[in-house]
Order: structure tokens, then C-alpha cells, then sequence
């Protein structure tokens, strides 16, 4: 078992190991006034693991509600948050009890999101299932819901109260499933951590998932340590994310997220070595990587469609946005530039 403590605006833990699941209502129970709980999950995560997860809560004296959505990215909308706030509003759910996010990246930006706003604020505890939101989108604090015009545009920085990850739960993941995560994985070796990457090529990477996971999450946690806001140093956990998300956007999301910030890293790395602002090195471990996890690395969707939709992106600043560049293998840097800049990187690595 790993053990890794967050230190932001909340304290908290995120605990990784196998068969953590039942250890859920011990230690909510440990850290909420309350007994009442709701569960959010989706459809795909419900049947594997919600009566698991809400018995550990009942044994510990919690009254508890679910709520299922339809799985899937479609369903990270305001349509389904009201809907989330609706259900919690009916169980009577007050600022003492709390909220179990049970699933994937999508489940814990809804679940989260809602729980930030229901009363200004009840208990969140985040139990990812899928690798990619235990490496990233369960810690940190951020939460969101997609609008038609971009991804994650309506959201709130609001840290959770506990982070449970249960590896057990990797071994019910579709393989394409847990290849998404492990672009998430292949993207904090790129950023901070030259050792992580080797470890990631090496044959022993396979036994050691839990070492991986915990640090990723180490990673994360010093990032956001130095900006929770993410006004400055934690946008350098974007890369691949400004022509990801843009990609995943004009797929209409039948990408996965992973598959997108995977071509994003390698559209941006191949233009800065082509540019002559990066070393080969970078492009050739980053491919490396792309391949022995069978992610993409590249889209044929056309470059002004990427374009269009990337102007949608947090970062940007008026005409101004910030890229998140590798200069050598292990480090990224921010660098402000501007929409011309980024459609000539963008025509460069493709």
C-alpha cells in the first residue's frame, strides 16, 4: 500500500493498494460528521463495485442513495450536474454528510463539480476506478462538466476529502480503457521526471503499477503544492492537453481523452524537434512510449478545425496562450505565444 499526502487549501490523503474498496466507510466515517451519503457513479462502474462500496459505508452507520448516469464523456454536461443536484436535494443531503465519486475521470469531475456547489460546498471523496483518474483528474482539486463550445469550461477548484484508489479495480479495465491512463502516466515522465520514463520502457513496469501510480500522484501533488490556482507552474500538467482537447472536441468526444493528449504530446514534441527547440531524444522516447502502450500519435482532422477549438482553451489570454514545451527529456517549460505561433508548430509536427 502507498500512502501520499496532499498538502493544499484541505489536507488529505490519497491512499493506493489493492483492495483499498473496503476500506471506504472506516475511513470516510473517520472523516465526516454525517451518515448520510450518496454515491455517484455511471453505468459501466455501478454494477462492478456500488454495492461494495455502499455496504462498507452501511456497516459504518451511513444511510445510502446512488446516483447512476449513462456512461460516458456525453453525459459530463449541465443537463446531468442538475440532475446530480437534484438527487442530492431529494436525499436531504446537508454539509455534514458527503459525496462518493465512484468511477473514471468523468464520474469525479460531475460528482465533484456538484458537490462543490450543493450548498456551497458538501464532503467529496474521490474513489477513481480507471488508471487515469487515479494518476491525475482525482487529485488536485480541479472539477468540471463539458459545454458544446469546450471541455471543462464550467468547473470549480474544490480539493477533495480523501483519494482511494483501488488497484484491483485496474484488472476490470478494457485494455484501450488502460491505455488512456497510461498516456496520463507517459505525460508526467515527459514534464518532471526522466526516471519515471525509463521505468515506463523498462520490462518491470508492469509489476510495479502501484510505484507508478503513487508517483504520479507525488508529482501532481508538488505541482499543485506550488499552484492550486493553476495561474502559473501548474499548467505545465497540460501538456498535450491545449491540441488534446481541442482534437477530443472535434471528435466529439468518441476519442478517448487519453488517446487525444497522447497525439497532442506528440504533435508538439515532432514541431519542436523539427523547430530545433527540443532534442531528438524527447521525440524518440515520447514515440516509444506511444507504441509499446498502442496510443495514437496523430489525427487527420484538418488544422483549422483543431485551431478553432483550441481557442476554447484555459490558458489563453486574449490572442495570448501558453504552451507547455519539452526542452529535454524529463522537463517541460511554459511558454506564452500567440495563435499564429501555434498553427505553425501545429502544420510543423504534423
Amino acid at each position: 500500500m502507498e500512502q501520499v499526502l496532499v498538502r493544499a487549501s484541505r489536507v488529505y490523503e490519497v491512499i493506493i493498494g489493492a483492495g483499498v474498496l473496503s476500506e471506504l466507510g472506516l475511513r470516510t466515517a473517520a472523516l465526516i460528521r454525517g451518515r448520510r451519503a450518496v454515491i455517484v457513479t455511471d453505468s459501466n462502474v455501478g454494477p462492478l463495485y456500488g454495492e461494495q462500496a455502499a455496504e462498507t459505508l452501511r456497516q459504518e452507520g451511513f444511510s445510502v442513495e446512488t446516483f447512476t448516469f449513462p456512461a460516458g464523456e456525453a453525459s459530463k454536461n449541465p443537463g446531468t450536474l442538475l440532475e446530480v443536484l437534484t438527487f442530492f436535494a431529494k436525499a436531504e443531503l446537508t454539509r455534514q454528510d458527503v459525496v462518493i465519486a465512484l468511477g473514471g475521470g468523468v464520474t469525479g469531475d460531475l460528482a465533484g463539480l456538484a458537490a462543490s456547489l450543493y450548498l456551497r460546498g458538501v464532503p467529496c471523496v474521490q474513489v477513481p476506478t480507471s488508471l487515469l483518474a487515479m494518476v491525475d483528474s482525482s487529485v488536485g482539486g480541479k472539477t468540471a462538466v463539458d459545454l458544446p463550445e469546450g471541455k471543462n469550461l464550467v468547473g470549480t477548484f474544490t480539493q477533495p476529502y480523501l483519494v482511494l484508489c483501488d488497484s484491483k479495480a485496474l484488472d476490470t479495465l478494457a485494455p484501450e480503457v488502460f491505455a488512456e491512463g497510461m498516456a496520463e502516466v507517459i505525460k508526467y515522465g515527459m514534464i518532471r521526471s526522466r526516471e519515471l520514463l525509463e521505468l515506463l520502457l523498462s520490462d518491470e513496469a508492469a509489476e510495479k503499477l502501484e510505484d507508478i501510480i503513487a508517483r504520479c500522484v507525488r508529482l501532481k501533488r508538488d505541482v499543485v503544492a506550488e499552484d492550486e490556482q493553476d495561474f502559473g507552474e501548474r499548467q505545465i500538467l497540460n501538456f498535450g492537453h491545449t491540441l488534446g482537447h481541442a482534437i477530443e472536441r472535434e471528435m466529439n468526444y468518441k476519442l478517448f481523452h487519453g488517446d487525444c493528449v497522447a497525439i497532442g504530446m506528440a504533435l508538439m514534441t515532432r514541431a519542436l524537434v523539427r523547430d530545433g527547440r527540443c532534442p531528438e531524444s524527447c521525440e524518440k522516447i515520447l514515440e516509444k512510449l506511444l507504441k509499446k502502450y498502442q496510443l495514437p500519435n496523430n489525427t487527420e482532422l484538418p488544422s483549422e478545425r483543431i485551431l478553432a477549438a483550441a481557442r476554447a482553451d484555459k490558458k489563453r489570454r486574449g490572442e495570448n496562450i501558453t504552451l507547455i514545451e519539452p526542452n529535454t527529456l524529463g522537463n517541460c517549460v511554459l511558454i506564452k505565444t500567440d495563435f499564429t505561433e501555434l498553427a505553425r508548430l501545429l502544420e510543423l509536427g504534423r
